[in-house]
């Protein structure tokens, strides 16, 4: 007889960056950089790290 495997847990997604690791940040231009632009740039998500899993209350 075959036995299944247990699921793995599901980790929570981070919710600022809905589980993608990364965000997008508004390019600024100009001195003291007080210029916001139409561009923006992928930067890693500060509050998982780009794990994109929600972070433990420790």
């Amino acid at each position: 007889m075959a036995t299944r495997k247990p699921a793995k847990p599901r980790v929570p997604k981070c919710p600022d960056c809905d589980g993608k690791g990364e965000i997008a940040e508004i390019v600024r231009v100009g001195s003291r950089k007080s210029r916001a632009t139409q561009h923006r740039q992928a930067a890693v998500c500060l509050t998982c790290w780009g794990s994109g899993e929600a972070p433990t209350p420790e």
